[in-house]
């Protein structure tokens, strides 16, 4: 088995399944699902078998492919995993699986809809498992731009109601339809990745040795000036996909109007190649800027938290609260990484795993109680517990792992992340984030009395749902199934994820 290009075929199983889909199953529904349900299997199956046998005790970069693509200026395939980048492929193998059968009523051009969406999963996969820059900038590329079809065809318009100083400019834009979000993610993503491209290339120029291998540009010292403004350029072009503050106002937009499948990959999967790209190349190669922008970082991390979920709070929009608790969670991510300490390492990437699963939960259920009961609004709902107690205990246990409940994943992820917090040279990152555990608690809680626990609804429309059947049991059961394993066992990600964080925090800090 370790001979077989396991990586390949995780990566590129997805992409064989749209090729098939497009050339085979035109108007064959069923066959169009099926397909993407073995491709996305294929996946997973890989995943899972690279995740149980990466060898803890060897560590370090394993099951490695290579050959050369363009030797003339050092482009290679190349392909590897270490304990973070088998995590993160299990989470994208998880998302993505879940994702096809929560999308399964999805009748609208279906053939198009899921080859796009395994094209676009292809992408992620490529950034996690990908050591040659140039081509995980390529793979980058290929998980962001699926997106503006896949939102601008099959997403959903919302009504924003245009007020304050600006409101003219939102009525004239189209704020809140899927157009303007299809278009403003892609703006916003594109101009990340010009600032991702810069930085590649001028750590490219600064060798002279015509190499893109992270393994080779990781043994090199840059000069620290270099450091310093490519390390930043790393931190916009991936920080806005991962929602840093001020940088984040695509991703809410972007989840509201998204469909069911996409909302659960952008912030399950895609928010995290972000934050897993501006780990591995801002803070591993580039060690010495990492520890001076600390600061800067975190900072900004700790307002990401409260900001995150203080909007969170505001909303009435059931999408639009999840979408700015992914900014509130996200927040926790980067304050891990900017704590420096094994800890805080850990923790936010058991946070980007966490995360992922809690809120592709969570935008599965959206998507379902949009489904059946065709409305959003929060307030206008009510009493879907007796009617949908299957969905009404998943969201439940999304929100208790959301709010850090022990037992459950989200607690592990924040409780590491605080205790790197505390430990760090900036102990007063600890009371912003705990504030944001705090407050949300409130708005998940809040939401989950309101829709599924609270008084029943007066609406006529609202008096007789369904609960999930066939296909959807399979999402739910999933991703709820893997938040409390990862909860009461949290030792079956930490293990392999530190034996890559170790390394990388003794290339920064020498401890």
């Amino acid at each position: 088995m370790t001979r077989l290009p396991v990586l390949s075929i995780m990566t590129w199983a997805p992409f064989v399944s749209a090729l098939v889909i497009m050339f085979f199953a035109r108007r064959r529904p069923l066959l169009v699902r099926w397909t993407s349900v073995v491709g996305t299997g294929i996946s997973l199956l890989a995943s899972i078998w690279v995740y149980w046998a990466y060898d803890r005790a060897a560590a370090g970069f394993q099951f490695q492919e290579e050959f050369a693509l363009v030797p003339s200026l050092g482009i290679s395939y190349l392909m590897a995993v270490d304990g973070i980048s088998a995590l993160m492929a299990l989470l994208t193998s998880i998302i993505i699986f879940a994702g096809v059968f929560a999308s399964w009523t999805t009748k609208e051009r279906s053939q198009e809809f899921y080859a796009l969406l395994l094209v676009l999963v292809t992408g992620v996969y490529g950034v996690f498992v990908t050591l040659d820059i140039f081509i995980l900038f390529l793979f980058y590329e290929i998980a962001v731009l699926p997106m503006y079809l896949l939102i601008g065809i099959w997403g959903s318009s919302g009504e924003v109601r245009p007020q304050g100083i600006f409101g003219w400019a939102m009525g004239r834009t189209g704020v809140g339809t899927k157009e303007y979000a299809a278009m403003k993610l892609t703006l916003y993503l594109l101009f990340g990745s010009a600032f991702i491209l810069v930085g590649m290339l001028a750590l490219y120029v600064a060798t002279g040795s015509r190499t893109f291998s992270f393994l080779q540009l990781q043994t090199m010292t840059f000069d620290p000036q270099l450091q310093t403004w490519v390390f930043l350029a790393f931190y916009i072009g991936f920080g806005i996909l991962a929602g840093i503050w001020p940088l984040h106002t695509w991703s809410p937009d972007g989840h509201a109007s998204a469909p069911t499948a996409v909302s659960m990959l952008h912030a399950g999967v895609l928010m995290k190649l972000g934050a897993y790209g501006f780990m591995r190349l801002g803070m591993g190669l580039l060690p010495d800027a990492a520890v001076d922008w600390a600061w800067l970082v975190g900072t900004i991390g700790c307002i990401n938290i409260v900001y995150g979920a203080l909007s969170a709070m505001a909303q009435t929009d059931l999408k639009y609260v999840i979408a700015y608790s992914s900014v509130s969670h996200m927040g926790v991510v980067m304050l891990g990484l900017a704590t420096l300490t094994p800890n805080g390492l850990n923790g936010s990437v058991f946070q980007m795993f966490a995360h992922g699963i809690m809120t592709g939960l969570f935008f599965a259920i959206v998507g379902l109680v949009y489904e059946k009961a065709h409305s959003r609004a929060i307030f206008a709902m009510g009493g879907f517990g007796t009617m949908m107690p299957g969905i009404a205990t998943a969201f439940t246990v999304a929100g208790l792992s959301s709010l850090g409940l022990p037992a459950t994943a989200g607690f592990v992820a924040e409780f590491l992340t605080f205790l790197g917090a505390w430990s760090s040279d900036f102990q007063w990152w600890l009371f912003p984030a705990v504030l944001g555990a705090f407050l949300t608690s409130i708005y998940v809680l809040r939401v989950a009395g309101q829709i599924f626990w609270g008084p029943k609804s007066p609406d006529p429309h609202f008096q007789h749902l369904p609960d999930a059947r066939g296909p959807e049991w399979a999402a739910l059961g999933i991703l709820v199934f893997v938040l409390v394993l990862f909860g009461v066992v949290p030792s079956i990600a930490i293990a392999p994820v530190d034996t890559a964080t170790g390394p990388l925090l003794l290339r920064l800090t020498g401890q």
